[in-house]
């Protein structure tokens, strides 16, 4: 059985861009959120094998130890062509300094070493897996995809991560060219257009309140 979530949460994070978009999106709702990192909880050893997995070692580790409700989102790239690489380890393509513009190099360099230049043969998706968990161990978890197309070279400044190389079905701009209420506003305002709004819509449905 759902359960809403009230008052202040942990989002399950220290990645400033996730974290910003996460806040943006329980705005509507009247939470409190507070980051992961500002509890100076330490980041839990990912080691699972698929977004649910890794999301949910997150939320767990987090919901524990601060003794708060806790929303961990883990989230990635699939290209096609590389056979759904880089997927759950999108981050650690960025390495430790978290340098994305390397990242989309390697995506882009697997690319063309498979003479992948025409739209349909780069193919991708955004996966973001959220899981919600509260201390007493009561979990809901949801999952969103957007498809899209790799573009080079990357556009646009905004977003983060692979955003300025996705290029979302349907649209002419990259993640990386939209504003944020573009990206992932919700309805009515906005499309609810990126994989984390198309989950997050999920679990708003079952634990929050307006």
């Amino acid at each position: 059985m759902s359960r809403h979530l009230e008052g202040t949460f942990v989002v399950a994070t220290h990645n400033k861009g996730k974290l910003r978009e996460i806040e943006e999106l329980v705005a509507p709702f009247g939470l409190h959120a507070v980051s992961a990192a500002s509890l100076n909880l330490p980041e839990p050893v990912e080691d699972g094998d698929t977004f649910i997995a890794n999301a949910l070692i997150k939320a767990r580790a987090a919901a524990f130890a601060a003794k708060l409700p806790a929303l961990a989102d883990d989230s990635g790239i699939c290209v096609a062509a590389l056979d759904g690489a880089p997927g759950i380890y999108s981050a650690r393509w960025a390495g430790e300094s978290k340098d994305f513009g390397h990242a989309m190099e390697k995506v882009e360099a697997g690319l063309r070493e498979r003479d992948c230049v025409t739209p349909a043969q780069r193919k991708a998706w955004f996966i973001s897996a959220l899981a919600l968990v509260w201390p007493d161990g009561h979990e809901e978890i949801v999952e969103g995809r957007v498809d899209g197309t790799l573009v080079w070279p990357p556009r646009g400044a905004a977003g983060f991560g692979y955003d300025p190389m996705f290029l979302p079905d349907g649209e002419t701009r990259t993640f990386g060219e939209m504003t944020s209420e573009e990206k992932h506003g919700l309805p009515p305002l906005g499309k609810g257009l990126s994989h984390r709004a198309r989950a997050f819509i999920e679990l708003a449905e079952r634990c929050l309140k307006r």
